[in-house]
C-alpha cells in the first residue's frame, strides 16, 4: 500500500508539479479563475495599477506627495499592498511563481548576456509601463480580462498592442540588438550532471512556501474575506503562468517572427471561456469594469505592444521569470514601475485630451445583454480566424521562399 501511494505521489509530482503544463488548458483555467475572481472580489485580474501604487509609495518614502496627483485619486493610494485586493493578489502571484519554480528546480541566477539587453529591459519596461497605465490596463486588465468585461476600450487596446508588437518585432531585428556569439573550442562533450539532492531540497522549500502562504491566506479570510480570497487566487495565477510559461509577449512576437500561434490561440480561447463567466456575474448584478474608449487606449496599446517586445517580457512574463532568477526581468519590472509612475505624474496633463473626455462604452449597454455577448463572441471568432489566416499565409510564404531558393541554387 505504501509503495503504491509513493508511486502515485511520484507520478503526480512529475506530471503536474515538475513538468511544464500545456498552454491551452492552462490559459483556459486562467480564464475560468479570472471570472470567479471577478465575481468574488468585484474587480478584475490586473497588476500594473498596483505596480503604479508601489511607485507612489516609493515616492512617499522620499518625501513626495503623489497621493495628491489626479491619477492616484482615480486608482487610489490609500493603505499598503497588504490592505488592498490587488496588492495581496500580486503577492500571491509572486509566491505562486516562486513555489512552482522551486518545485521544478527551475531557479537559477542568470545574468543578462550583454549590456544592450539591460538597456532593452529598462527602456522597454518604461515604455510598456507608461503605455499600460495610459490605457488603464496591460495585457490583463486591458486585454485578457478587459475584453470579457465587455469594455470597448479593451478592443482598441488589443488591436493597437498587436500593431505595436509588430513594430517592436521588426525593431528588435536591427543589427544593434544582435549579440555576437562567442565560440569556444572543446575536445569532448560535457557530461550532463544531475543534482538530485538539490532538486529535492528545492522541491521541499517550494512546498513549504506554498503551504505557508495558503495558511496565511486562509487566516486572512477570517478578518478580511476578500483579501484572503484574492491572495489564494493570486497564488493560483502565479502557479499557472510559471508552470505553463504564459507570456503574452511571446504570443505576439512569435506570431510575427516564427508563425507560431499556439499561445495566441490559447489566449483567445481563454478569453472566450472567461466571457461567459463574467456575463453570468454581470447578470447577477456585479458591475463590469468599463474604461474610457479614447485615444489613450490606442496610443497606450501601441506603446505597450512595442515596449513588451523590446523588453522581452510582458507583465505576467517578467513576474515568473524574475522569480526563476533571470536578472534581465528584474530590470524589466523596474522599468514597468518607473514608466507607470511617470504616466501617473503626467496624467493630469494628458487625461482630458486622451481619456476622460471620451465615453466608457459598455457593449452590453450598447447592444443589450444578449447582443453584447454575441458581439463579443463574434469579434473573438474574427480574431481566431485572423490568427489562422496569418499562420497559413506565413508558412505558405516561407515554403515559397524555400522553393525559390532551391531553384536558384
Amino acid at each position: 500500500m505504501k509503495a503504491k501511494l509513493a508511486m502515485n505521489w511520484h507520478d503526480f509530482k512529475q506530471n503536474y508539479l515538475v513538468r511544464f503544463w500545456s498552454p491551452v488548458p492552462s490559459v483556459i483555467a486562467a480564464g475560468v479563475l479570472s471570472a470567479y475572481y471577478f465575481g468574488l472580489t468585484g474587480t478584475f485580474w490586473a497588476v500594473t495599477g498596483e505596480f503604479t501604487r508601489w511607485g507612489g509609495h516609493l515616492l512617499q518614502l522620499f518625501g513626495a506627495h503623489p497621493e495628491n496627483w489626479g491619477y492616484f485619486k482615480v486608482i487610489h493610494l490609500e493603505g499598503t499592498p497588504l490592505d488592498r485586493v490587488d496588492g495581496v493578489m500580486i503577492i500571491g502571484m509572486f509566491a505562486g511563481c516562486m513555489s512552482a519554480a522551486l518545485w521544478a528546480n527551475n531557479v537559477k541566477l542568470r545574468l543578462p548576456q550583454h549590456r544592450i539587453r539591460i538597456v532593452q529591459a529598462v527602456i522597454g519596461g518604461i515604455i510598456a509601463g507608461f503605455g499600460a497605465r495610459l490605457a488603464m490596463g496591460c495585457n490583463l486588465a486591458a486585454f485578457f480580462t478587459g475584453i470579457p468585461q465587455f469594455s470597448l476600450h479593451a478592443w482598441f487596446f488589443a488591436l493597437a498592442a498587436a500593431a505595436g508588437s509588430w513594430l517592436g518585432a521588426r525593431f528588435t531585428m536591427l543589427p544593434v540588438f544582435r549579440i555576437p556569439v562567442k565560440l569556444e573550442k572543446v575536445s569532448a562533450a560535457q557530461p550532463l550532471t544531475q543534482q538530485a539532492d538539490r532538486a529535492t531540497r528545492r522541491f521541499r522549500l517550494g512546498m513549504l512556501l506554498f503551504v505557508c502562504f495558503v495558511l496565511w491566506a486562509l487566516a486572512k479570510t477570517l478578518d478580511a474575506p476578500k483579501l484572503g480570497l484574492a491572495a489564494l487566487f493570486g497564488l493560483a495565477f502565479g502557479l499557472i503562468i510559471e508552470r505553463a510559461q504564459v507570456c503574452f509577449t511571446s504570443a505576439f512576437r512569435d506570431l510575427w517572427l516564427t508563425g507560431r500561434t499556439q499561445m495566441a490561440k490559447a489566449i483567445i480561447i481563454g478569453m472566450a471561456v472567461s466571457t461567459i463567466g463574467i456575463y453570468s456575474y454581470v447578470q447577477l448584478g456585479v458591475p463590469p469594469k468599463i474604461l474610457w474608449a479614447g485615444p489613450n487606449a490606442v496610443i497606450g496599446g501601441l506603446l505597450f505592444g512595442f515596449g513588451i517586445v523590446l523588453a522581452g517580457g510582458c507583465e505576467t512574463g517578467w513576474m515568473y521569470r524574475a522569480m526563476e532568477g533571470q536578472v534581465h526581468f528584474w530590470w524589466v519590472g523596474l522599468g514597468n514601475i518607473i514608466g507607470a509612475t511617470l504616466l501617473a505624474f503626467w496624467w493630469d496633463s494628458l487625461a482630458p485630451a486622451l481619456a476622460t473626455s471620451y465615453g466608457k462604452i459598455n457593449l452590453l449597454a450598447v447592444f443589450g445583454p444578449q447582443g453584447g455577448l454575441i458581439a463579443t463572441y463574434l469579434m473573438l471568432a474574427a480574431a481566431m480566424l485572423a490568427v489562422l489566416w496569418w499562420e497559413k499565409r506565413f508558412f505558405a510564404d516561407k515554403s515559397k521562399n524555400v522553393n525559390l531558393f532551391k531553384e536558384a541554387a
